[in-house]
């Protein structure tokens, strides 16, 4: 674990800004944060009892729009959580998705616990590349991810990235974005389905 880490809202701004047209799947943290920042029609939020499902969901979007790009966020917990699914999106090989683990060394939507990534016991890079992902790499720094992510996006998929970012605080309840059935159809329709 590294001794320096970005602040979570600005690695979330660098992929706005670079942000096209791309299909954007948050789930937990990262869906109390982005939405802060992007109320894109392609801005898919799932938030009921998501830990664990960011990659599996950004895997199913990504098989059935092969023609979009799908970027799913997952945070160090999660991905603790549902260490599996990077085999079954490897085996997938989706070429159109980008899998970006959030590491704060906490499980900070469920009260702050420390996760065993804080520790420094999990390369969560080294566990992507042993599944079998095309590309994975590790930012510690908001200014090297800045300067590479556009080419880290541009890399081989299945792509994994890991941010390491501060915690956001204490803030830890989610709020609804909306009524499901909406944020569904609205979602659906930005898809063209």
């Amino acid at each position: 674990m590294a001794a320096h880490r970005m602040p979570l809202a600005g690695a979330l701004e660098v992929l706005r800004d670079l942000r096209r047209d791309e299909i954007v799947v948050t789930t937990m943290g990262t869906a109390r944060e982005w939405p802060k920042l992007s109320s894109h029609p392609l801005d898919f939020h799932y938030i009921p009892s998501a830990m664990g499902h960011a990659g599996v969901l950004g895997l199913g979007i990504a098989l059935a729009q092969p023609r979009r790009t799908v970027i799913a966020f997952s945070g160090d917990g999660g991905m603790l959580m549902s260490l599996g699914s990077l085999v079954t999106i490897a085996t997938c090989r989706p070429a159109n998705l980008t899998l970006i683990v959030i590491d704060n060394g906490i499980y900070e939507v469920t009260g702050g616990q420390k996760t065993a990534a804080a520790v420094g016991r999990v390369d969560f890079v080294a566990l992507a590349k042993a599944a079998g992902f095309e590309s994975a790499r590790r930012f510690t720094d908001l200014a090297d991810w800045k300067a590479r992510a556009a080419e880290t996006l541009a890399l081989a998929g299945p792509r994994f990235v890991v941010l390491e970012c501060e915690p956001v605080g204490c803030d830890y309840m989610l709020e609804s974005p909306g009524p499901m059935a909406e944020r569904i159809a609205k979602f659906r329709t930005a898809l063209g389905t």
